[in-house]
């Protein structure tokens, strides 16, 4: 049986990417100290090398930054003088790169790296709290009472650990958008005054199943200020949960895997779990990534759980006690319905949200669109583990324009029919100049060719295997091992992925992984070549011709994460004394300029973790410059950059060993003597102008 972890307060080991316990243990079930689930003999893409500048740096053009001292504005529980032990060129002054030069959309004062338990904007910005968790959304809710809490309160309130964010226009309706949120999941021992985690009550889990799920609200931005604030009770409004209906679409659904005693069709399911990362459509909808599903199922003993990290014994929630759903010896298909791209239509509280089988199952960390010059979609998604792989689907189907209904319905099969791929990734220097030192081979940069392999094609007339020995359904349902039997290339935690809407080109969050090179675990290579990548790295795809529906794409190595001190990073080529320290980016966004902000989970540079802007092109492609840092034990999600307002969702603050609620590790956003809230976070400049320029 699976050993867990020890109890809050007590000693507890190294834990991976700079998180605590705590996050380990609520947020993905303790997966880096699992077994690897990946045992397959795949190459392995660890972390890209980036030490020295290579051939591209030495022909890139020059670029001086200015450095000036920068004031950062605050809010939260008091600011803490930069972190001890803080490395970086960057990182050692009182404030980094000024706001006078740079690339349009990065001209502000950076902050620098910093242990305060508030959200630190840079000089000549303000900020608000957008919404907190049990915020009242619905009509009916009642206020937040956190020592009153119910699972119907809870139901018609903000949820909680707020992740991947979208802002849509809301027509007809000045001033005001439409605000969707992912719920991840719940921090017990910081909700519950006096929570026991080997007994939790009936109440406290269906409290926590409610504040699971996805939120939907208005906004209402005030002109004079650029303070965006919630409408609560507005019609559009919603709250989507762990026992909210959803329909299974797309080739496995009425699959014999599908189906359980509850629901015999195989087409119906309760809830959502884990939803991380997401993304947006261009026909108007919202797509959220189930993630770390595996840690909510107890007494898994199958080869296929195995791959999906599903333990053999209890969970740490103990949700098996009140639904046997969560029991997979009792009922073995139900895991099988999570780990899947969920649909929302924002637009109409009364629909029923989807899965769509056809994206295949594994722990999503996004799910980000473009489409084809013929109208069809191509979405990107991450598995979120270390050794595990990314994918791409290709529509088969051309989205319609217009709003009527019958477009509408057609638009949400879009993501039921096409073909669903994973990446090789391949190198072009010789594998004995691949080291895992960081040093650069003999061409002086890191990059290679890569392939999309086909696994599974899903027609209206029925769905066909690319994999050997396998159905469509297995297929559909067991992606991890379609990708196995593929040889996709094993990688460093592929995170989020986004296409820029500016060049076409995609870039791919690796988060870290220690494990890298690490006793019998893969080596290093060319497109991962860091051993023990503790800080990740980003890469840079092109696909061939431009098309996002190619099958073939070149890649190489953008940033390298860590302290720009340290050898072993990379920056673009752009000059390292003028760059920020970053370490663990996760999500990943663009601005209007074509920037690419990167928000960042379990930093490990001794300061809290932050958002940062980095240009992809002209003369300041790789200046990365930080713009916030979040509070005590938070990480940054969902980040949405707009002309005049950038969005972070601030989840689980406070997250830090041995914090509960009786003995808060932070006291943001409210101060002291308030529980800790999630919360979601509004900035802008204080004189109404767009952001960085």
């Amino acid at each position: 049986m699976r050993k867990l972890l020890p109890l809050i307060g007590t000693p507890a080991r190294s834990h991976a990417g700079g998180r605590s316990a705590m996050t380990c243990r609520f947020r993905c079930g303790d997966a880096c100290f699992h077994e690897v689930p990946n045992t397959s003999g795949n190459p392995y893409a660890g972390e890209i090398i980036a030490g020295a500048i290579g051939r591209r740096a030495m022909v890139r053009a020059a670029a001086v930054v200015s450095v000036a001292a920068a004031t950062a504005g605050t809010l939260g529980a008091g600011a803490a003088p930069a972190a001890a032990g803080t490395a970086g060129k960057s990182a050692g002054k009182p404030g980094a790169q000024s706001a006078a030069t740079g690339a349009r959309g990065l001209r502000y004062s950076s902050v620098a790296p910093n242990t305060a338990d508030a959200v630190t904007v840079p000089d000549g910005y303000a900020q608000n709290v957008v919404i907190r968790w049990g915020e009242p959304i619905l009509r009916g809710a009642p206020a937040f009472d956190p020592e009153k809490q119910t699972a119907a309160a809870q139901a018609g309130q903000f949820g909680y650990n707020n992740d991947f964010l979208a802002l849509l226009p809301l027509p007809g309706e000045c001033d005001r958008q439409l605000l969707v949120a992912n719920h991840e999941y719940t921090d017990e021992v910081l909700m519950f005054r006096g929570y026991d985690p080997a007994n939790p009550t009936r109440q406290q889990v269906e409290v926590a199943w409610a504040a699971h799920g996805l939120g939907v609200v208005v906004v209402e931005e005030d002109r004079r200020t650029g303070k965006l604030t919630a409408v609560p009770r507005h019609h559009l409004n919603r709250r989507v949960t762990a026992t909210t209906e959803f329909r299974l679409t797309g080739p496995a659904a009425g699959s014999a895997l599908l189906k359980t005693s509850a629901d015999p069709t195989g087409t119906k399911v309760l809830g959502t779990l884990n939803n991380c990362s997401g993304g947006t459509t261009p026909w108007g909808t919202t797509l959220h990534g189930e993630e770390n599903f595996n840690q909510y199922f107890a007494h898994g003993g199958r080869t296929t759980d195995k791959r999906y990290g599903i333990g053999t014994g209890a969970t740490e929630r103990k949700w098996e006690r009140f639904d046997e759903r969560f029991d997979v010896a009792r009922e073995p298909n139900e895991v099988h319905r999570f780990g899947y791209v969920v649909e929302l239509d924002p637009y109409d509280p009364a629909s029923t949200p989807r899965k769509h089988t056809a994206l295949g199952r594994f722990k999503h960390e996004a799910a980000t669109v473009r489409l084809t010059d013929d109208g069809r979609p191509v979405v990107y998604s991450g598995d979120d583990e270390r050794f595990d792989y990314f994918y791409k689907f290709v529509g088969s189907k051309r989205m319609k324009k217009g709003s009527g209904r019958a477009v509408r319905e057609h638009n949400l099969s879009l993501l039921d029919e096409g073909t669903l791929y994973v990446a090789r990734l391949t190198g072009d220097s010789p594998a004995l100049e691949i080291d895992g030192t960081g040093k650069l081979p003999a061409d002086g940069e890191f990059d290679g060719s890569g392939e999309w392999i086909p696994l599974a094609t899903a027609t209206a007339k029925g769905a066909v295997s690319h994999v050997e020995g396998m159905s469509a359904e297995e297929v559909f349902v067991f992606t991890r091992l379609a990708g196995d039997k593929a040889g996709a290339t094993k990688m460093d935690r592929p995170e989020d992925i986004q296409p820029s809407p500016v060049t076409g080109k995609v870039y791919v969050a690796l988060t870290n992984n220690t494990n890298r090179g690490v006793g019998a675990n893969a080596e290093a290579d060319e497109a991962n070549p860091r051993n023990a990548n503790k800080h990740g790295h980003i890469l840079e795809l092109t696909e061939r011709r431009g098309r996002p529906e190619s099958t073939s794409f070149a890649w190489s190595l953008f940033l390298v994460a860590g302290d720009p001190d340290d050898p072993a990073t990379y920056f673009a080529g752009f000059p390292k004394d003028d760059v920020s320290p970053i370490s663990c980016p996760d999500n990943v966004a663009f601005d209007p300029h074509g920037n690419l902000w990167i928000s960042t989970d379990g930093s490990q540079l001794g300061s809290h973790d932050g958002l940062f802007g980095v240009a992809t092109r002209g003369a300041w492609r790789g200046e990365l410059k930080q713009f916030l840092t979040v509070p005590t034990g938070a990480e940054t999600c969902g980040p949405v950059i707009q002309d005049r307002r950038v969005l972070v969702a601030v989840q689980h603050p406070g997250e830090v060993d041995g914090a509960t609620v009786e003995k808060p590790a932070s006291t943001w956003p409210d101060g002291p003597g308030k529980i800790v809230r999630p919360s979601v976070v509004a900035v802008w400049r204080k004189d109404g102008r767009d952001i960085g320029v």
